[in-house]
């Protein structure tokens, strides 16, 4: 696919110390998940290259910590401003190496990245000014420290959101980070960091390495690093919680979901189906908060069925950089038979077929999966259980309300959900019942503007919102006595 009109000069460098640097380590072909073909050859990072993005880090914590916060926003918004202005080709250069339809990288920027950034900047003032408070022994000064130099790994399925969501936070509070991007992410990333040298960090506040496992690994066992904020899946969180416990380093991991989505007998479907729709299907189903569990009642479930099923039929998949494209392709051949595995398995299970099921026929190349929907499926079967990181989606049946929160809160995750009703009063009743970070009524979900994560297996931490800033700060009392 040609990306000749968008310039990703750096995608084959590392920005470390605030300079670009050739990578060095092993050749990586970027593959268009659309065709299967090849688009550019970089270069990985090497181990030696990210622990020089760590030395730099190091060497700047004291600077930026000491930095007025107001220079600290003034250029952080700089760096907002540049990625806004580059937003249409950070969707290109998106679609082409991740597969994720124009239409969906345009909502996420608006609704994402853009309401995370803006929650942050606006908010960093008063979540970090100091506090004065009487106490027994005297008065008592609260005050916020930056938690130190953080590692920032960021998924494939949604690198600039997670930057705002997480790196803003993080910068805002003082902290330099050594942003570790997906190797499926280099010309994305390529893009990000040429946004960040143009707004003007100081040295080594911001570093971006864009690798395999291995740089990760190195990154996070680096003595020096205070804090890991990861989003990826439980392989990777295991390995941050075993290279980070015996320093004690500090943890927050976003670790995905199995979100339910819970339709009362009273939810208007026109409305419902509005949100629930996208809610299910963004992203070809690579979203951890994704709705990947619909809950509906016995006596609603068949006019149910076909209107998710009608919906489900309207979804136009094919060539990501179409405007009118809902679904792009799967990240790679192995995520397609990932998915193709938990539809066999659902039907080994004695899952119902709705539709979907299979590769679409009219596309002959690229890793694409038709939107697939199951119902009858039992709750302990995998496709319950486990997360499928592709677009199948589960249909459960329950008895009563009773029963549909068990069933919303019988898995290991809790990440996101919803709740559709035509009282919101009752729904924010039920949503209070569930399991999960976050949890919508009559809409989907999380809003980045505020405080988002998981319980459970998906994770712990929060991020985004004025919240997210005291995540990468340490509180400090000083206590002054008498004279």
């Amino acid at each position: 696919m040609d990306i000749s009109g968008v310039d990703v000069a750096h995608a084959d460098e590392v920005l470390i110390g605030g300079v670009f640097r050739p990578a060095t380590g092993d050749g990586y072909t970027v593959v268009a998940p659309s065709t299967g073909k090849p688009v550019t050859v970089v270069r990985h990072p090497s181990v030696a290259e990210a622990i020089a993005a760590v030395d730099a880090a190091d060497a700047a914590r004291e600077t930026w910590a000491r930095t007025p916060l107001s220079a600290r926003i003034a250029t952080t918004a700089r760096w907002f401003e540049l990625i806004d202005a580059r937003a249409a080709e950070l969707e290109v250069v998106w679609a082409v190496e991740a597969g994720m339809p124009l239409r969906h990288g345009r909502a996420l920027h608006r609704f994402g990245t853009t309401a995370a950034w803006r929650s942050a900047l606006d908010s960093a003032e008063t979540m970090l000014s100091e506090q004065r408070r009487p106490s027994e022994l005297g008065e008592v000064l609260l005050r916020r420290e930056p938690v130190g130099v953080v590692v920032a790994i960021l998924p494939y399925n949604g690198p600039v959101v997670t930057i705002a969501s997480k790196v803003v936070p993080a910068l805002l509070a003082g902290c330099p980070v050594v942003i570790k991007g997906a190797p499926e992410s280099h010309l994305t990333m390529a893009l990000i960091a040429d946004c960040a040298v143009r707004a003007g960090f100081p040295a080594g506040v911001v570093g971006i390495v864009c690798g395999p496992v291995e740089v990760g690994k190195a990154l996070t066992r680096d003595p020096r690093v205070d804090m890991v904020s990861l989003t990826g899946g439980h392989t990777a969180a295991q390995d941050v919680l075993a290279a980070t416990h015996g320093r004690y380093a500090r943890t927050q991991l976003e670790l995905g979901g199995k979100s339910p989505a819970l339709i009362l007998d009273d939810a208007p479907l026109d409305r419902a189906l509005r949100a629930l729709v996208p809610g299910a299907t963004n992203g070809a189903g690579q979203v951890c908060a994704l709705l990947s569990r619909i809950l509906v009642s016995e006596r609603r479930h068949d006019e149910v069925i076909d209107r998710l099923r009608a919906g489900w039929e309207r979804l136009t998949i094919g060539d990501p950089l179409d405007p009118k494209t809902h679904l792009g392709p799967l990240i790679s051949e192995a995520a397609l038979r990932r998915t193709e595995d938990f539809v066999a398995g659902a039907e080994a299970d004695g899952a119902r077929l709705v539709t979907g099921g299979k590769r679409p026929a009219h596309l002959a190349t690229g890793w694409f999966h038709e939107p697939t929907l199951f119902t009858h499926v039992s709750e302990d079967s995998d496709l319950v259980q486990r997360e499928v990181f592709g677009p199948v989606t589960a249909v459960q049946v329950y008895r009563d309300l009773d029963d549909a929160v068990r069933l919303a809160n019988a898995t290991a995750f809790g990440l996101s959900g919803a709740v559709f009703t035509a009282d919101a009063a009752v729904g924010i009743e039920v949503a209070r019942r569930i399991r999960a970070g976050a949890v919508a009524v009559n809409s989907f979900g999380p809003a980045m503007s505020a405080p988002f994560g998981g319980v459970g297996a998906s994770g712990w931490g929060r991020e985004s919102g004025p919240e997210g800033i005291l995540g990468f700060t340490e509180l400090q009392q000083i206590l002054v006595g008498a004279v």
